[in-house]
Order: C-alpha cells, then sequence, then structure tokens
C-alpha cells in the first residue's frame, strides 16, 4: 500500500466516491459487510485511529437512529416484532441493517482515505477532477465560515464566562443562551459580509483561481489500480 501522505489528492477523492457509488449499488448484506470489513482493512493499513473511526461511527448511527427504527416497520414481510398495532418484517429489518452496514462502510472509507486532508486539498482535487464549480465553491466557503462562526462563539462564549455566567436550569439561564445564538448569526452574518467585500475589493469575479501542486505518479496509479480492482470484485461477488 502506498504512503498516504505521498499520495494525490485526487486519487484519494476518487477512490472514496468510486467505492461510495459501488457500495450503494450492492443489494446483498453479505457483500455489504464484506465492503465495511474491505474498509475497514484499509484503515487498519492507513494507520486510523479506532478512537476516530469509533468516534464518527457512534455519531452516524445516532443521526442514522429514526431512519433504522421506523424502516423495519415500513416494509412487508414475515412478522418479526409487534409492538402494539405496528409490526416489524423480516425484510423491513434486513433492510434497516443494510442501509447502516453501507453507511458505516463509506464513512470508514471516507476517514481513512480523506481523514489526513484540510478542506482546501479536497477542494483542489475536486476542481482538478471537474466538478461543478459551485460545488467547490459551497464546500471552500462552507468550511472557511464555519470556522467564523467558531471564533465568534468562543469570543462571546469567552465574554460571557467573564461576566460571571454559569449556565443553570432556570429562566435567565435560557434568556441568555437564546441572546448568545442571536449575537452569534448576526455577528457572523456581519463577519461573512465583511469577507465578502474583501474578496470583490480583490477582483473575486464568482471564480476561483487554484493555486496548487497536484501530480499524478506512479504510485497513485497503482493505488487507483488496487482499489478499483477491489471495487469490482464487490461488485461482481454481489452480482454472482
Amino acid at each position: 500500500m502506498p504512503d498516504l501522505a505521498l499520495l494525490d489528492p485526487r486519487a484519494r477523492v476518487g477512490a472514496v466516491l468510486a467505492f461510495a457509488v459501488a457500495v450503494v449499488a450492492l443489494h446483498r448484506i453479505g457483500t455489504v459487510a464484506l465492503a465495511l470489513v474491505a474498509a475497514g482493512v484499509v484503515a487498519a493499513l492507513l494507520r486510523l485511529p479506532p478512537a476516530t473511526a469509533l468516534g464518527r461511527l457512534a455519531a452516524a448511527q445516532a443521526s442514522l437512529a429514526l431512519l433504522l427504527v421506523t424502516v423495519p416497520f415500513s416494509i412487508p414481510g414475515e412478522p418479526l416484532l409487534r409492538l402494539g398495532p405496528f409490526v416489524a418484517s423480516d425484510a423491513g429489518c434486513l433492510r434497516a441493517a443494510t442501509i447502516a452496514l453501507k453507511a458505516d462502510a463509506v464513512l470508514v472509507a471516507a476517514l481513512a482515505l480523506l481523514g489526513t486532508l484540510d478542506a482546501s486539498r479536497v477542494g483542489h482535487a475536486l476542481h482538478r477532477l471537474h466538478a461543478p464549480a459551485s460545488l467547490v465553491h459551497l464546500l471552500l466557503f462552507t468550511v472557511r465560515y464555519l470556522g467564523r462562526l467558531e471564533e465568534e462563539f468562543t469570543r462571546l462564549r469567552n465574554a460571557m464566562r467573564a461576566r460571571a455566567f454559569r449556565p443553570r436550569t432556570d429562566r435567565h439561564t435560557w434568556r441568555s443562551l437564546g441572546q448568545l445564538a442571536g449575537m452569534l448569526l448576526v455577528r457572523s452574518a456581519a463577519r461573512a459580509e465583511r469577507v465578502m467585500q474583501a474578496m470583490r475589493c480583490r477582483g473575486f469575479t464568482g471564480r476561483l483561481h487554484v493555486l496548487d501542486d497536484l501530480r499524478w505518479r506512479a504510485a497513485d496509479g497503482v493505488f487507483a489500480a488496487i482499489f478499483g480492482l477491489g471495487i469490482a470484485g464487490l461488485v461482481a461477488l454481489d452480482r454472482w
């Protein structure tokens, strides 16, 4: 396996996109589970910290909780569980498990291949892969403005602490937190407007001029070939 730090970001982004498309297209739960195992092996080879992977997986399961709970009761099939008037079918449970495994497999692969890339490198790679310009702009601006939001939130929170604010379960606390949220939105919007005005003063016309040193090397080709063969094997096994 080539050194991840030396791989072209385009190879890593392209591998994640191809893997995600292939995993979503899989039908058999056994093949999906194998895809998750393969993603775990790649993560281990690339030395992804287990604590990071487990934490992100837990967060993903929490975000999918409502879907995973309702799917077994919304697909017809052999009854497996009854909760009053609601019946969970075996087909529904199988579909929910398949969805969870697919999400986990894609997430682990993305963490392993893109976890050490900053947003600007990902944006440059997407630009070089001829992704829509609006998508690249959205990614880069979102990351930038999230950083501004964090800065404003930290500044406001420190100001509240300096005034001896301590959160409690009372009316004053809820009112103060509401004011904090409102002030955060107002200040962040003003900061974003200043950033846009500064960009326009520097000649920004809606087009980003990307300056990077991306070069495709032999190791990138080897990595892409190995990863492509693995994806093709998963798809073929699912169809067999």
